[in-house]
């Protein structure tokens, strides 16, 4: 007889040993893919690793891709403690570069300090206010967060392709659907050749970490995330608290857009997340909660991204191969999750024939 139990106490390290097998099982699997479509598994890997450290260049390539995902995982993380379930980061991120993009576009010569300081907060407010409105109806009228901030994300898509196709359409484009490029006032400044976004995630993620374990509201969102009914035996205000978590979480996500949509993209487009929304959801989950493994976690998902971009053009690899690549690996280690928390007890039954029936 086979039985699934859920374990006390998992040791450190048997969860990093856990993680450690289920990383190299997907590569065992994953080269023999890459037999199959002819290529020399070794090899591949290598250049994966090239592509994300092989020069200067992109080796800034691959932190630039991991401060969208520090930022928004954690603001994910805020959520999560609370077991509430958001799915709309990347609607957060779209509605922050939005309002971000708002003071870019129309007051482009101001002193640019000013200037960014506003796209900053602006960024903060649109994505708050996005990710405030599911926690409104979630602690008032109990509806699924799950389905409501997913939802919400196409409803902020659909209206930056209005805005791109429509009253912000830029009139020097010769037709083409695009909102107008940034002035250099809007668009970050560099430090140690990387744009100031990656000295925002360390301050973010510092502040995010004595937040949830050395303030009072931190404290909060960890008991409401255990229990409820516990929080509100002890006169803590729920709605509130998952109102104001909720918002802070939305705010991060908003700061990640604007930075994306000033330092990266230089304008306002329906690509400015990439899908950054989505994948910070694995990398949050991952990171176990933590702040400062968020970083980390969000940097070795930067590794994957970028190695799995370089082979395409090394090797000749399709995006979609390379795509399967990168979603085996992340199946063996979210499957590892299972065997972390979790074990399989086997028992053997016997069973005894009764006589004289």
């Amino acid at each position: 007889m086979i039985r699934i139990a859920k374990r006390s106490e998992v040791s450190k390290n048997r969860n990093v040993l856990t993680r450690i097998a289920a990383i190299i099982m997907a590569l065992m699997l994953s080269a023999l893919f890459i037999v199959f479509l002819g290529h020399d598994p070794l090899k591949v890997y290598l250049s994966m690793i090239e592509g994300s450290f092989g020069s200067v260049y992109r080796f800034k390539e691959t932190i630039i891709s991991t401060i969208p995902l520090t930022i928004t995982s954690l603001g994910i993380l805020l959520a999560f403690k609370m077991k509430f379930w958001n799915i709309g980061a990347e609607g957060q991120m779209i509605m922050g570069a939005f309002l971000a993009s708002y003071f870019a576009l129309n007051y482009p010569d101001m002193n640019r300090l000013v200037l960014l300081t506003l796209m900053l907060v602006a960024g903060a407010v649109g994505g708050g206010i996005w990710g405030l409105i599911p926690a409104y109806f979630k602690s008032k009228y109990g509806t699924n967060e799950v389905l409501f901030t997913l939802m919400m994300n196409y409803i902020a898509l659909k209206w930056i392709t209005y805005l791109q196709y429509g009253p912000w359409k830029d009139k020097n484009a010769l037709g083409f659907p695009k909102i107008p490029n940034f002035t250099s006032n809007a668009v970050l400044p560099k430090l140690f050749g990387i744009h100031v976004g990656w000295l925002i995630a360390i301050i973010l993620t510092a502040l995010v970490y004595v937040f949830i374990h050395y303030t009072k509201k931190g404290y909060e969102i960890n008991v409401i995330g255990e229990s409820e009914s516990t929080g509100a035996y002890a006169g803590m205000n729920v709605r509130k608290i998952i109102l104001q978590a909720m918002f802070l979480g939305g705010a991060l996500a908003g700061i990640s857009g604007m930075i994306q949509a000033s330092a990266v993209s230089g304008t306002l487009s329906v690509e400015v997340t990439g899908g950054v929304g989505y994948t910070a959801i694995i990398v949050t989950w991952l990171s176990g909660l933590s702040a400062p493994l968020i970083v980390i976690v969000s940097f070795l998902f930067a590794i994957l991204i970028q190695g799995g971009s370089y082979i395409q053009t090394a090797f000749q690899i399709p995006q979609s191969a390379a795509q399967i690549l990168q979603g085996m690996i992340l199946l063996f280690v979210l499957g590892s999750e299972f065997f972390v928390k979790y074990q399989i007890i086997y028992k053997n039954i016997k069973l005894k024939k009764k006589e004289g029936k």
